[in-house]
């Protein structure tokens, strides 16, 4: 119902476009969620884009809109926006998304956007700025209560009520001491429950799940999920509350590290190659298939060497796509589950052995009954039993070792620190075809006599 909801929003808007139907355009976009214009940009000219933004009076929406979009529209639709026009909707934007997307705009046009901001605003920007995009620090808000132990229940709500009326996600009050170090946490539900005159030290929680501004940003998600917070504050080495990150950037994170997770494993970069040039897709994906292309050079030369073997028993080309195919597809399997085993925290890389050896056996095991399967209809087929002895010793031989291929590689990626991700791609797949055209020859050769 929402894609639908979502193509008829398109559909209509792009007509209008054409009809220079500005009224009812307005119409329309006044009453549509920046989330779902950001949808309608994407299949506009960059001058229908202007032309449609400039209907929207709300700078909120305007500022939700730029959040929305993606790298290459957000740059081609704020190159014909004037420079005041962008620092107003800055101005009106929470700062850590100001950051954000002052860290896709040219160096220089960053800088002067900043040098137009209020100063207040700029500073609190430039801080964010200082942390690695992936990082907690990168990732925070840094508008946020904190109070001190000796405030009582009554004083804090006031506070709330004047000193932090603008706060964008009220979620819970932090206690401070007077360095502004952490010591505690309080619920807006335990704050109105207890009598007007109770200190916030009487009755915050002590035990306060809090990350560093240097830990990535896929552990702080883990974090949220694990303990189900709403926001989790986050400190800098003395352990001074320096921001929040709340659950709306948490789902963010889930969204773009699956996606991106996703990209990786089927070998076409990290970025969202749909809304970009054909020469950037190309220029993309170019990189992650050129290790098919030398698997496939590879496997050719090895399947060369065996061509008297062929020769002399040409059906036993019939099987190599078969005993390549289910080594490549368990392969793929174990190498999927292990990947988001570790992005999920639902597999320590600490478990290094045992995820390696349950991995093996369920690949002997599903080996030995395909191994059966197949050797069975090259039986019946040629009624060779040598042959089909050798085509289910290959698929055995091949689907163990793909599994195990397809579990090692990406947990000994993460434990070097490298994304595991980047192995179940092209890497794995080209390993395990190699392998198992490997198996299937010698092991052919040595039963046949050939």
């Amino acid at each position: 119902m929402q894609t639908d909801r979502i193509k008829i929003l398109v559909d209509s808007i792009k007509r209008l476009l054409r009809r220079k139907a500005t009224t009812h355009l307005s119409n329309i976009v006044a009453k549509t969620h920046a989330a779902d214009l950001s949808v309608v940009f994407r299949s506009l000219s960059v001058s229908q884009q202007h032309e449609l933004f400039s209907l929207i009076t709300d700078i909120e929406q305007k500022g939700i809109l730029f959040s929305e979009l993606d790298v290459d529209t957000f740059l081609d639709l704020v190159e014909g926006i004037q420079l005041n026009d962008l620092v107003e909707v800055f101005e009106q934007m929470p700062n850590d998304d100001v950051a954000d997307l002052l860290e896709r705009l040219p160096e220089e046009k960053a800088d002067a956007v900043l040098e137009k901001m209020k100063k207040d605003e700029s500073d609190e920007v430039e801080d964010l700025l200082r942390y690695e995009n992936d990082t907690a620090g990168g990732i925070m808000v840094p508008d946020f209560i904190a109070l001190a132990e000796d405030t009582t229940a009554k004083e804090a709500i006031e506070a709330l009520q004047k000193e932090y009326s603008d706060v964008e996600m009220p979620f819970y009050l932090y206690v401070v001491d007077d360095y502004g170090k952490l010591v505690g946490v309080s619920s807006l539900r335990q704050l109105v429950l207890v009598p007007p005159e109770t200190p916030l030290r009487k009755f915050m929680t002590t035990d306060v799940f809090s990350v560093q501004t240097d830990m990535d940003q896929e552990e702080v998600a883990k974090i949220v999920a694990r303990y189900d917070i709403l926001a989790v504050p986050v400190v800098d080495d003395t352990n001074r509350l320096v921001g929040i990150v709340t659950v709306d950037d948490v789902i963010d994170i889930f969204r773009r590290e699956a996606t991106e997770d996703i990209l990786k494993m089927a070998g076409v970069g990290e970025e969202f190659v749909e809304t970009k040039s054909v020469l950037k897709s190309t220029r993309i994906r170019l990189p992650w298939l050129f290790a098919s292309c030398v698997g496939g050079l590879v496997a050719f030369f090895i399947i060369g060497k065996f061509e008297g073997s062929l020769a002399k028993i040409a059906t036993l080309a019939a099987f190599i796509p078969v005993i390549m195919g289910m080594g490549g597809n368990i392969g793929t399997q174990s190498s999927t589950i292990v990947v988001r085993g570790i992005a999920t925290g639902r597999i320590d890389i600490r478990d290094f052995w045992s995820v390696l050896f349950k991995e093996l056996t369920i690949g002997v095991i599903l080996g030995v009954i395909y191994g059966l399967l197949i050797g069975s209809v090259a039986q019946m087929r040629y009624s060779t039993g040598a042959l089909a002895i050798s085509v289910g010793l290959a698929v055995i031989c091949s689907m163990s070792v793909a599994a195990l291929v397809g579990s090692l590689v990406p947990m000994a990626f993460a434990r070097i620190h490298i994304d595991p991700a980047v192995a179940t791609g092209p890497f794995v797949t080209t390993a395990i075809d190699i392998i198992s055209v490997s198996f299937y020859f010698m092991i052919a050769t040595a039963l046949l006599g050939l």
